[in-house]
């Protein structure tokens, strides 16, 4: 739990950094450096992992080494984060039918499905990064960008077909009732371009997590973040190329933001985060997870000097309540009889 609460901790304050980072470099730029020593940071832990796989071969005496479920969560802050952009995955399950379809055998490649994802995540952090730019918040951005919590259920209740609790329509209420507080402080005409932003970042971060969801469960978490990571760096790096944003003296600038969302962020805090899935349920895990929002908050109060009206703070709370009501379960237990 404590793993996790840092993983929060980390994510949230990202949000500075993103705020930071854009003092000095363009929101293509900044996340073609940032998802590249993300990509980097994640190097180690892919060799270690090779390194076990292989001892553990040599120790079976060329016995099939047996995947275990994963639960996962990615930052493009970040979010992951932060995160922040957060993706997760939890008990995602190894599919036992064979593909038997051309389609379906492509969707199974563990490259493609790590290209399909890192397109989204690519879309996604753009946007946000794009909606930081026009705001300059921290807490603001936070607490629009976890309204993805909120979408996932909902997402998956139209397109997919899943069943949702009626807590979930709760916490959708709930949510537009802080974004309107957070919002709209005079009429319509007071949403900003940025407000607009990141919402459908919300919306995408949120298609992000279905798509992993969907697609992912065959794929090696780890190895799935490698990949997303290195096609979102690719797609930030000829967007940063094609807009001519390569700014070299910029980033010297903010290479703090740069090292703190790209290395702490998605390297460290994703670390974090697995290690801590590992022994928290996942409805724990993602209560705990989704404090993002409130460190973005406190990140922004402490290092930007950053005051929100009392309003602003009511429209965050009801968001951040919505987020806790999305995560609860269908059903409550039933209480213990004597």
């Amino acid at each position: 739990m404590l793993s996790l609460l840092l993983t929060a901790l980390i994510w949230g304050f990202a949000f500075v950094a993103q705020v930071q980072g854009m003092d000095s470099m363009s929101p293509m730029f900044f996340n073609a450096a940032r998802f590249t020593l993300g990509a980097l940071s994640l190097v180690p832990i892919l060799l270690w992992m090779r390194g076990r796989g292989s001892a553990d071969k040599g120790d079976t005496a060329g016995a099939d080494v047996v995947g275990t479920e994963a639960s996962v969560a990615v930052s493009t802050d970040a979010a992951s984060n932060g995160a922040s952009d957060v993706v997760t995955i939890t008990g995602a399950k190894l599919n036992a039918n064979k593909p038997d379809s051309a389609v379906a055998r492509l969707l199974a490649n563990p490259v493609v499905v790590s290209v399909i994802c890192g397109i989204v995540l690519f879309t996604a952090s753009t946007l946000q990064q794009y909606g930081i730019l026009y705001g300059k918040s921290a807490g603001r951005a936070g607490f629009l960008t976890a309204m993805y919590i909120v979408m996932v259920p909902l997402l998956a209740f139209v397109f997919l077909r899943r069943r949702i609790g009626m807590l979930v329509f709760v916490a959708v209420a709930l949510s537009i009732a802080g974004f309107y507080l957070l919002c709209i402080t005079d009429g319509f005409g007071s949403i900003g371009l940025a407000d607009i932003l990141l919402v459908f970042t919300a919306v995408l971060f949120a298609v992000h997590i279905l798509v992993i969801n969907t697609l992912g469960g065959t794929v090696d978490a780890i190895k799935l973040s490698f990949g997303q990571f290195c096609t979102t760096a690719v797609l930030s790096w000829a967007g940063s190329l094609i807009e001519g944003s390569v700014d070299w003296a910029g980033a010297a600038h903010s290479w703090i933001p740069i090292l703190y969302a790209g290395i702490g962020s998605v390297g460290i805090a994703y670390t974090l985060q697995v290690v801590g899935q590992q022994w928290v349920p996942p409805t724990r895990a993602s209560l705990l997870m989704s404090l993002e929002s409130f460190f973005s908050a406190v990140g922004g109060a402490l290092l930007l000097g950053e005051v929100m009206t009392p309003r602003g703070y009511l429209g965050c709370a009801l968001i951040f309540l919505g987020t806790l009501l999305a995560q609860a379960p269908a059903r409550l237990p039933k209480w213990p009889q004597r």
